[in-house]
């Protein structure tokens, strides 16, 4: 992508969900966001794993 950092957040919409993921060796930690910066539900925690992954994935779904 080549674009200006406020091209990219003008690409931020109501209905957009932002993922944070604070990734770790073992144990991950992941947070969903709205367009506000609002904190949605609660984060998660899971490790660096298949099954870590499908727990992380079947959360923000």
């Amino acid at each position: 992508m080549n674009s200006t950092q406020n091209e990219r957040i003008n690409q931020i919409t109501y209905s957009t969900l932002i993922i944070g993921v604070d990734i770790a060796k073992f144990k991950h930690v992941a947070r969903a966001q709205d367009y506000r910066g609002v904190e949605l539900g609660k984060p998660i925690s899971f490790e660096n794993n298949r099954e870590g992954f499908e727990i992380f994935v079947s959360w923000f779904q």
